[in-house]
């Protein structure tokens, strides 16, 4: 039986798993509606981390004005659209950390897991689709106005702690501790004191690192 007195958060991207040439389907996405496709290096000089300030980023350099709400609904269709043809049946296969991803569903048996991610949420939605992530998880996607600080606090707000994000990368580690939330980190990008696992852990080894965790209260 799920107890949600906890939320322990995941993103989603390099940690449950990756898709190849992810931002180059981004890229391709606002080059069919800008006219033509940011370039990697505008992209790479982007600070933000989910897709509302990445394409917010994006958008002031191009047009030097704001995104707006009208604006990331039309890329988040378009992105779909792309990833729907890249990963669709027939398509490419993501990879998918099998073990990570079985210990998220096991840990879920016994505790509140949510998704938070930088992706927009209905790239989200088929993204988690693809990786076999349990429906009833809930997800929490790039929203405008939010950083991921924003979105990480919103879904701890959801129940009181212990909480936890697990992610792979620098910014994510950024966001955990702007948020007051511990951090145990898949992979080796993320330096420093923390929890870390490769992405070729089994689905126990995060289980009982997550509850030690949880036991010790931090």
């Amino acid at each position: 039986m799920r107890s949600w007195a906890m939320p322990l958060c995941f993103d989603l991207d390099g940690t449950l798993g990756h898709f190849n040439a992810g931002f180059a389907l981004l890229r391709e996405a606002l080059g069919g509606l800008w006219g033509t496709a940011p370039t990697e290096g505008e992209l790479s000089c982007c600070s933000g981390s989910t897709d509302w300030e990445i394409v917010g980023e994006l958008h002031a350099l191009r047009f030097g004005t704001p995104l707006t709400d009208t604006g990331y609904a039309d890329y988040e269709r378009a992105c779909v659209a792309r990833f729907q043809s890249a990963f669709g049946p027939g398509g490419q296969s993501p990879a998918v950390f099998r073990g990570i991803l079985e210990g998220l569903h096991r840990l879920a048996e016994r505790h509140g897991v949510w998704i938070v991610s930088g992706n927009a949420p209905a790239l989200l939605a088929f993204k988690t689709g693809v990786l076999g992530v349990d429906p009833a998880i809930p997800r929490l996607g790039s929203l405008p106005g939010h950083g991921r600080v924003d979105l990480l606090r919103r879904a701890v707000a959801a129940a009181p702690g212990p909480h936890l994000y697990v992610g792979d990368r620098p910014h994510d580690l950024a966001a955990a501790r702007a948020a007051g939330v511990p951090f145990l980190a898949i992979g080796e990008a993320v330096p420093g004191d923390h929890v870390a696992l490769p992405s070729t852990a089994g689905a126990e080894c995060l289980v009982q690192s997550v509850e030690r965790l949880v036991a010790s209260g931090w």
